[in-house]
């Protein structure tokens, strides 16, 4: 075989396998298209989220106010006696006290001595009535014979009674004394707490001064301030949740509603009755709220709503699992729930756990419920992401 020949067989192999190349590559090639169009352009989920719906539940209708806690009523215990000096001081702030039990002490000694001088009067009145007593019944008995005369008679009879109206003013000296030696000795005029205390042992004070307060009964009240279109729906009785600043929450009754407005305010006292609580004090500010009633609503988990730039946002999951920032108006919160009042429809998906750290587009893989988003076994591969989420851009 000639050169040339040969030259010719193997150009013309070259172009078979030529050929053949073109012809395969035709084949593969498509194929290669067709597995990028099912990759996602987009990439990989940015968040594993639970997703919600709204649901209804019923809320309690409450009336919210803010007001004082006060004693229900506070007694001023003073001195009656003019010019003694206090000798004994018995209690302090804050002990509880009985009724009539003694407080303080005043030095009774002049008081004694005059109370004794008094009735040592009485008694020499006592004896003068008794024996203008005996003249009077002799001259009544002489009166019909004739042997008094009618004057004699007279004086004798006026002797009577003048005797008798000096031993009831000499009594009457007596018991005063009495009364002074009893207010040497201040007792409580209920049960209680004491509150305040003025008295210092050896002052010397007049009448009428005050030397402690009590809080009676040990009773406190919360009074607060209602908007006046509030009080038609609040009556006696009902339950009110009051929190005193810095303490627990603690029930108290709705005992009486002010009959009058302040025209200034437009608002109206209320008085609640408070039970005994270590946590309230007289004096504390509070903050409490009135159950009037209840009503369904529409609600989402407290987690799903985000406060941002002062507008409450939800994280709405639309059909290609890409997350939209929704704004809603939130209504009344009761546990873990809040009311959402408009923006959101019935069948709107919505992020409820890590909407936190999502923002608007960011593309999500959404699960069933709560348990099996707790699960790490149950988090699927790299291929199974890949997987879902090409499935989820195809839809």
């Amino acid at each position: 075989m000639k050169v040339s020949d040969k030259l010719l067989l193997a150009a013309m192999g070259a172009i078979i396998v030529a050929a053949v190349i073109v012809v395969v590559l035709a084949w593969e090639v498509p194929d290669a298209h067709a597995q990028e169009a099912k990759t996602p352009v987009a990439g990989q989920a940015s968040l594993t989220v639970v997703v919600g719906s709204l649901q209804p539940a019923t809320f309690p209708i409450r009336v919210s106010a803010n007001g004082n806690i006060m004693a229900w009523q506070e007694a001023s215990i003073g001195t009656e006696a003019n010019g003694l000096r206090l000798t004994d001081v018995k209690v302090n702030v804050g002990d509880t006290v009985r009724r009539g039990q003694q407080l303080a002490t005043f030095a009774a000694d002049t008081v004694e001595a005059e109370l004794a001088q008094s009735r040592a009067a009485a008694a020499e009145a006592d004896v003068a009535l008794a024996e203008a007593t005996a003249n009077a019944e002799r001259a009544r008995l002489l009166q019909a014979s004739g042997a008094l005369s009618a004057q004699q008679i007279h004086q004798y009879l006026s002797a009577e009674h003048t005797a008798r109206a000096r031993l009831d003013a000499a009594r009457a000296v007596e018991k005063t004394q009495r009364l002074r030696v009893a207010q040497t000795r201040i007792a409580a005029p209920d049960d209680g707490v004491i509150s305040a205390r003025s008295a210092t042992v050896g002052a010397v004070l007049p009448a009428g001064q005050e030397l402690f307060r009590l809080i009676r009964g040990g009773r406190l009240e919360w009074r607060a301030e209602v908007a006046a279109t509030d009080l038609s729906r609040l009556k006696p009785g009902q339950k009110v949740r009051v929190t005193p600043n810095g303490g627990d929450a603690i029930e108290g009754r709705l005992r009486m509603l002010a009959p009058v407005i302040d025209i200034q305010t437009r608002n109206g006292m209320v008085y609640v009755d408070l039970p005994p609580s270590n946590t309230a004090r007289a004096g504390m500010f509070a903050r409490g709220e009135f159950e009037i009633g209840a009503s369904e609503v529409m609600t989402l988990p407290q987690s799903a709503v985000q406060l941002r730039e002062g507008f409450s946002y939800v994280m709405r999951v639309g059909p290609d699992s890409r997350v939209i920032q929704t704004k809603v108006a939130p209504g009344r919160r009761s546990g873990d729930r809040v009311q959402i009042i408009s923006g959101l429809d019935k069948d709107d998906r919505v992020v409820v756990s890590g909407a936190a750290f999502l923002g608007d587009g960011d593309l999500v893989l959404v699960t069933d419920g709560p348990k099996k988003a707790a699960r790490p076994a149950a988090s699927p591969s790299a291929s199974q992401r890949l997987t879902l989420t090409s499935s989820r851009g195809t839809q």
